[in-house]
């Protein structure tokens, strides 16, 4: 049966509709909101799987066809997920895997497809709508409906799920999702925001959730589908109980060795005596390896958390607002335009600048835009195996890798110079060398000064730190700059990046069914607090930007010039352009605009290279003398070229004083000649004389010798 449920949301149609589409699908939902349509779709298998994690995946594809479009490059059709929808999937990933039943391991995918893209609404937060109810209304144990909007502010005034166009003019760009009851994901951008109004953002975000949340029971409510019948996936509990027996205070002596190497070896021994005393006892146990490493990552779990809420102490005996040791180190490599080495505890990343020209734009195809999309600035993460102790395959940058660096990006992105005033393509490469939680954030540090290093002129540094929670029941710890263990064990993982004036970038991840106002407010108290300190321990190695820049970066120099002359710079086939670019060793750029852009790495060149378009572009001065080429020679005078493309006639009576009986006698072609520009007509014809040019040089060097 079609059903289909229909409402205003902020300003718009929002439409629910189930029962048309995707019905051998467990659970399907068709959402639409103003022209923009998504299809979600769950499917979930019928037995167990052997992994020891939860197996749920979201995939959310752009259709090229929703925007009225062909995909671009030799292959007609869509490929592998694009970082848009890399970054969309994990943003519907986040909120609802929290609310999945534990011991629930039955793989479980829900697939998101963007059928109508209307340009103006994006279609990342009505998918999570979408997800929620195919969720809800399907066998599969999740029944707790979730949504997500968006937030943007436009001269101190909230708005709901603003358009493409409105988040142009707004200071906040943040994605908040939850469920009736608290908050379950953030993340977002904002224009050093202040705490106090980023927290009025998350209360303003999560009045509309509760709205959506609401929308979504009544359309339920008449679907009563029963979930399947799932058993846990939990150890035995005599095996568990002889476990804790064994292992409890090993697992709590190892917990507490601060080097992270330390502890996972003192781990592993500790699993290898635990497996060999159960063994002796009886051979069968030898076959629950696995189960025995799973009991024994909960007692870690517990002995950990019951120790920070209990004496308030850390595995590594830090206190709860203390963070790791720093170390800022700037310049670490020669060639490069702009490095630094951030290190805080046993999180290392080597952030590197490069800058380029306006060719090393990337180019986006995008289903959001009408037009071809380019960045001229792009931040990219990368976590090679060696950074954990671990040896694995090298593969594609995976989807964590796109979203840490996207985090970061965006928090560097608002303290950049206008592109006018400092007109660089600019890449900034982060690679994790150690890990040991908070790696994100040490890329936003690392990318603050290499920046700085290479010269170009941010309004501020820019750092960021990562909050951790423990929660049990209403014992609540909040951490400040989380280690990977207490990220992996605990209950969140905050991340908050910006300067001593505000929040740049946000993002928040939770393992519990929700957070409440309060709890964040905490979080975000103590953050800004953490922030302050990093960036004291950053200035002492470089508190502004250099003034020059790397010997071995580019010098852009912009000219603008009338947008009518750009095809006498190009020439035919472009042989001008070309001609300049070889001649001088730049390299040359010109919009439609008419702005040109020359990029060289030495000055002299670009300095060449201005000169040679400014001579092509400049108009012709009456009174003054220029120098150039006979073109060709008649039998009343010569054809002269005074600037590229511009040539004039020097009658035969103007050559010389006295009578000249051939314009050969005085002129030959090629040859180079001074001439005066005696005038312009109405048809733009130059009149040029070399007698007025060689009798005002004879003047001047006549005075020069009498003075």
């Amino acid at each position: 049966m079609i059903q289909r449920l229909e409402r205003q949301f902020a300003g718009r149609t929002l439409s629910l509709e189930v029962g048309r589409m995707a019905k051998l699908a467990q659970g399907s939902c068709l959402v639409q909101y103003g022209d923009t349509v998504v299809l979600c779709a769950v499917t979930v298998q019928d037995r167990p799987t052997h992994l020891p994690f939860f197996p749920l995946t979201i995939e959310y594809r752009e259709k090229s066809y929703a925007a009225g479009k062909i995909p671009g490059g030799f292959f007609k059709r869509e490929g592998r997920p694009g970082e848009k929808e890399i970054l969309s999937a994990r943003q519907i990933d986040r909120p609802i895997r929290p609310l999945f039943p534990e011991g629930f391991m039955y793989e479980t995918q829900v697939a998101c497809f963007i059928l109508s893209a209307d340009q103006e609404n994006d279609a990342d937060v009505i998918a999570l709508i979408g997800a929620s109810v195919a969720l809800n209304m399907s066998k599969v144990p999740f029944n707790t409906p979730v949504a997500s909007v968006r937030v943007g502010r436009i001269k101190d005034t909230w708005l709901i799920n603003p358009t493409f166009q409105q988040l142009e003019y707004s200071d906040v760009d943040m994605v908040v999702a939850g469920s009736a009851d608290a908050i379950t994901m953030v993340e977002g951008a904002a224009i050093e925001v202040p705490e106090n109004e980023i927290l009025e953002a998350l209360e303003v975000a999560h009045e509309a959730i509760k709205e959506l949340c609401a929308l979504q029971v009544e359309l339920i409510g008449s679907h009563n589908i029963p979930d399947m019948e799932w058993t846990p996936i939990e150890p035995d509990r005599d095996l568990k109980a002889k476990v804790e027996g064994i292992a409890s205070a090993k697992v709590a002596e190892a917990l507490n060795l601060g080097d992270k190497q330390e502890r996972n070896q003192a781990m592993a021994t500790v699993t290898e005596d635990v497996v060999g005393t159960l063994v002796d006892e009886d051979e069968e146990y030898a076959d629950h390896e696995k189960d025995i490493g799973e009991i024994l990552r909960s007692i870690e779990k517990k002995t950990m958390r019951r120790q920070i809420l209990d004496k308030g102490e850390r595995a590594d005996g830090r206190g709860l607002d203390e963070i790791r040791p720093i170390t800022s180190e700037v310049g670490v490599l020669p060639r490069t335009h702009g490095s630094a080495l951030f290190t805080r505890g046993q999180t290392q990343a080597l952030a590197v600048v490069t800058l380029g020209t306006a060719r090393d734009e990337q180019r986006i195809d995008s289903i959001d835009s009408r037009e071809e999309v380019t960045k001229s600035f792009m931040l990219h993460y990368n976590f090679p195996p060696f950074s954990v102790g671990e040896a694995r395959p090298y593969r594609g940058t995976s989807r964590r890798e796109v979203g840490h660096g996207n985090l970061a990006e965006r928090a560097v992105q608002p303290l950049l110079p206008a592109y006018d005033d400092f007109p660089y393509t600019i890449r900034i490469v982060s690679d994790i060398l150690e890990s040991n939680g908070s790696s994100s954030m040490a890329t936003v540090c690392g990318s603050s000064l290499a920046l700085m290093d290479a010269g170009v002129p941010i309004k501020s540094p820019v750092a960021g730190v990562a909050m951790g929670l423990i929660k049990e029941g209403d014992e609540i710890a909040i951490l400040t700059d989380i280690l990977g263990l207490e990220d992996a064990l605990g209950d969140m993982d905050f991340k908050v990046a910006g300067t001593r004036t505000g929040v740049t970038s946000i993002q928040m991840d939770i393992k519990i069914q929700g957070l409440t106002v309060p709890i964040l407010k905490e979080a975000l108290e103590r953050a800004h607090k953490g922030r302050m300190h990093i960036l004291d321990h950053m200035d002492q190695a470089l508190a502004e930007p250099r003034h020059e820049l790397s010997e071995f970066a580019p010098r852009i120099v912009s000219i603008q010039i009338n947008p009518e002359k750009i095809g006498e710079i190009i020439g035919p086939k472009g042989k001008t352009i070309r001609a300049i670019q070889d001649e001088s060793g730049a390299s040359i750029d010109i919009d439609d605009s008419g702005l040109v852009k020359i990029a060289a790495v030495s000055g002299e060149a670009g300095a060449r290279a201005r000169e040679m378009i400014e001579a092509i572009v400049a108009d012709p001065e009456v009174g003054r003398i220029y120098e150039g080429p006979v073109k060709n020679t008649t039998t009343f005078g010569a054809f002269i070229e005074i600037m590229p493309g511009t040539e004039g006639l020097c009658h035969i009576s103007e050559l010389q004083d006295g009578r000249t009986e051939k314009t050969e006698d005085v002129l030959k072609k090629g040859d180079i000649t001074k001439v005066k520009l005696l005038s312009i007509d109405e048809k733009g014809r130059l009149r040029l004389s070399r007698k007025a040019a060689l009798a005002e040089e004879a003047g001047v060097s006549q005075d020069g010798a009498e003075g």
